[in-house]
């Protein structure tokens, strides 16, 4: 079993740059660590990840908004791209508060909640069961099912965040994806439909009953979503409609509060 030398972490890094790895020798450094110096399990987790293998089923770990957060073949791997809006959701979630990360998969943003609000309460959903099992053994409290299938009933109206990255990629736009993508990621955890809005309208719409008046829902989407999504967050209810930007400045997400409940006049 031989050691990994300079010479095999250049040639590593060499077979990951042709095989279009922008950081080729960042990868090659991870896959060393993971091969645990054994120079012939790198080459094979090399040749795995030319394939456009994520590098995270690979290693087993990803690292999102400053969490080590463990991955599981299969499962949808967080992209940096979401970490704003999980930033975000942990700002607004009170110390003592309530958050549901709908569609939790690995269970990346609710380990952010937990993280930078220890003390609140955060449950995670999620129809995939492997993902569901990934997301335990991240440390989440993880309801299986749709949306909010399995949520307490006495968490309705009293939620102050509800977050969630549900599939919003229209579905003829899938194609267009990167092949490593589509060969690789869940395209359950991607195909939003139609108009790429077809589960985040039904969160929303769901999310209006579960969280109380003030609070906040953020969900991510992309590209001119947020034009399209805003009327029909108004109509389900919710006011102060607000885009989230990634470090790029793309849209990549909204976030919206739930209005009060009308009061009815008992005049007349």
């Amino acid at each position: 079993m031989p050691d990994v030398s300079k010479r095999d972490l250049s040639e590593a890094t060499r077979r990951l740059s042709l095989a279009g790895c922008v950081a080729a020798e960042d990868e090659a450094r991870e896959l060393a660590a993971t091969a645990s110096g054994d120079a012939f399990h790198l080459a094979s987790l090399v040749e795995r990840r030319t394939t456009g293998e994520p590098l995270a089923w690979i290693t087993g770990t990803t690292t999102f908004c400053g969490c080590t957060i463990g991955i599981d073949p299969g499962v949808y791997v967080p992209r940096w791209q979401s970490e704003p809006l999980a930033e975000r959701a942990a700002a607004v979630l009170p110390e003592h508060g309530r958050a549901i990360d709908l569609g939790t998969g690995s269970g990346a943003l609710a380990c952010v909640l937990h993280a930078r609000k220890p003390r609140a309460s955060v449950l995670g959903t999620e129809n995939d069961p492997v993902a569901a099992a990934c997301a335990r053994r991240n440390g989440i409290a993880v309801k299986q099912g749709d949306l909010f299938d399995g949520v307490p009933s006495a968490w309705r109206g009293t939620v102050d965040v509800v977050v969630a990255v549900l599939p919003y990629v229209p579905t003829d736009a899938i194609a267009y994806l990167p092949r490593d993508v589509r060969t690789f990621e869940p395209i359950a955890s991607l195909d939003g439909g139609d108009d790429g809005l077809a589960v985040i309208s039904r969160a929303a719409r769901a999310a209006r009953r579960w969280l109380r008046p003030g609070g906040h829902l953020l969900l991510e989407v992309g590209g001119d979503q947020p034009d399209e999504l805003g009327p029909m967050l108004e109509r389900y209810g919710y006011d102060g409609l607000r885009v989230l930007s990634d470090g790029e400045g793309d849209p990549r997400g909204v976030e919206a509060v739930a209005a009060p409940a009308p009061r009815v006049s008992t005049s007349g």
